[in-house]
């Protein structure tokens, strides 16, 4: 198996089976990054299987998956995964 397969199974099983979150479906292909952030907020809130704190754990998923997709983001797209960052930041009342 080449190298490449490798790493994209591995970051898929990290984003569905990570002790982080349990994230909800299709949670980074929504298009309002408030939904993201929103949906983030409560998978961290929600899950026991975390190992850090509510926000640490939700804007690590987002920056997992922003650099994971690397290079195949849209520039749109990191956009959006970009402010729901922010978003997230605002919902747990965290400064920019």
């Amino acid at each position: 198996m080449s190298q490449c397969k490798r790493t994209k199974k591995w970051s898929a099983e990290v984003t569905a089976h990570s002790d982080a979150l349990d994230l909800e479906p299709h949670v980074f292909s929504k298009e309002d990054p408030s939904e993201i952030a929103e949906s983030l907020k409560r998978s961290a809130e929600s899950s026991d299987r975390r190992k850090s704190g509510e926000f640490r754990s939700a804007m690590s998923m987002l920056n997992l998956y922003i650099n994971r997709a690397g290079r195949n983001l849209s520039p749109s797209r990191k956009r959006t995964l970009e402010r729901a960052k922010t978003k997230l930041r605002g919902l747990f009342g965290r400064k920019a």
